[in-house]
C-alpha cells in the first residue's frame, strides 16, 4: 500500500504536472488518514489558485425576457405571452461568463465533498467556505460519467486539465455511483489495481518527461515484423503499444510497467517471473526496427510489495532488466531510483 503522502507525487506526475513548492510544503505539513482527504486538499489548493488567477470564461447561450432587443428574437414565446404590448421580448443571445462546463463540474464536485461525512469536519468547513467564492452565475453539475466525458472532450490543458483529473479521480473513488440514490461513500482507490496500474504507468512516463533531458520520452506503436499471404490477415495481429519508450541516438529503452503485488509467481514450489509480461517485452524488442548505432534495451518495472527484485538478462541479444521500485520509501529515494534505472 503506497503511503498517502507519496500519492501526491504520483498523482502530480501522472497528470503531467510538477509539484509546486507552496503546495508541496502544505501537503507535507498535513497528516492525511485517507486518500480522499488528500484529494480534497489538492482540489482545494488548486481551486483557490484558479480563483485568484480568474476562472476560465466561455460564451454560453441564454434565453431571457428583456425590455430591449438582444441577439435573436424568439417570436413564438414572445407572441404567446403577449409581451409586445408591454414593450418586452424574448431573446436568445450568447454571453461571455464563467459558467463553463469545467467550472460547473468543479463546483458540483466541491458540493459533493462538502456533504461527505467521511471527511474531517475542518476540511468540510474549508470546502464550504470556498464554495461561497464562486460566482452566482455558475450552475453546479455533479460529477457523472457523462459530465466528465463532456469536459474531457474539450481537451483542457494546464491547470484546467489538472482540476479535471482531480475531479475525475474523486468520481472514480465513489461507492456507490454518485448518480445512485442515497449517501455517497468513498473507497480507497489504492486497492483498485486497474486504476492504480494506469496511474503508475502515467507517473513513470511523465516523471521521465519532466525530470531528465537525455532521452526523448513517448508511448509508441510497434509494427509487427511479419508477412502474410493475405494482406487482411496482418490486421488480425494485436496492437503493440509501449508504456514508455526512452530514445537517444545511442540507446533506446522500452520500459513496461506492471502494477502487480509481486514480480514473481509460484509455480511447482518455485518462484518464477510472470511469463506473459516477459513474452510481451520480448515481442516489443524483437519487432523493433534495427538501428546499427543504437543499443536496444528492455525494462520490466514493478512496484515492490512482497519482495524486492533486480535481475538482468540478455534476451535475443538485448539487455533486459526486471526490477521493483519501492513506493513506500521517502520521495527523494523514489526519484533517485528512477533516474538510476536509465543511467
Amino acid at each position: 500500500m503506497i503511503p498517502i503522502q507519496n500519492l501526491y507525487y504520483l498523482l502530480c506526475y501522472a497528470w503531467n504536472r510538477l509539484p509546486e513548492r507552496a503546495e508541496l510544503l502544505a501537503t507535507e505539513a498535513t497528516t492525511f488518514h485517507r486518500p480522499l482527504e488528500l484529494l480534497t486538499h489538492v482540489l482545494l489548493t488548486a481551486t483557490r489558485r484558479q480563483l485568484r488567477q480568474g476562472l476560465p470564461v466561455a460564451y454560453a447561450e441564454r434565453t431571457e425576457e428583456l425590455p430591449e432587443l438582444r441577439g435573436r428574437v424568439q417570436l413564438a414565446p414572445t407572441l404567446s405571452r403577449d409581451l409586445l404590448r408591454r414593450g418586452r421580448v424574448v431573446c436568445q443571445f450568447d454571453e461571455l461568463g464563467p459558467d463553463t462546463p469545467l467550472t460547473r463540474l468543479l463546483l458540483g464536485t466541491l458540493q459533493q465533498l462538502g456533504r461527505t461525512r467521511s471527511l474531517p469536519l475542518a476540511l468540510r468547513h474549508e470546502v464550504r467556505a470556498l464554495l461561497r467564492r464562486f460566482p452566482v452565475a455558475v450552475q453546479p453539475e455533479p460529477p457523472t460519467a457523462a459530465t466528465l466525458r463532456a469536459v474531457r472532450r474539450l481537451r483542457p490543458t494546464g491547470s484546467a486539465g489538472f482540476l479535471l483529473s482531480v475531479c475525475e479521480l474523486i468520481y472514480q473513488s465513489a461507492l456507490p455511483s454518485p448518480e445512485a440514490a442515497g449517501p455517497t461513500r468513498f473507497r480507497d482507490f489504492r486497492r483498485d489495481e486497474q486504476l492504480m496500474a494506469r496511474i503508475f504507468e502515467q507517473f513513470v512516463r511523465n516523471f521521465y518527461r519532466l525530470e531528465q533531458r537525455r532521452f526523448r520520452v513517448l508511448s509508441e506503436t510497434i509494427q509487427w515484423q511479419a508477412e502474410a499471404e493475405a494482406p487482411d490477415a496482418l490486421g488480425l495481429l494485436p496492437t503493440m503499444i509501449t508504456d514508455t519508450s526512452l530514445e537517444s541516438p545511442e540507446r533506446k529503452i522500452i520500459l513496461d510497467t506492471k502494477y502487480y503485488a509481486a514480480a514473481l509467481k509460484p509455480r511447482y514450489n518455485q518462484q518464477k517471473l510472470i511469463s506473459p509480461h516477459l513474452y510481451q517485452l520480448y515481442a516489443y524488442l524483437q519487432n523493433q526496427p534495427k538501428t546499427p548505432d543504437q543499443q536496444l534495451e528492455g525494462i520490466l518495472l514493478y512496484p515492490a510489495a512482497t519482495q524486492a527484485l533486480d535481475v538482468r538478462y540478455s534476451l535475443g541479444g538485448h539487455p533486459v532488466r526486471i526490477v521493483t521500485l519501492d513506493l513506500s520509501q521517502p520521495w527523494p529515494h523514489i526519484a533517485a531510483a528512477l533516474l538510476r534505472l536509465i543511467d
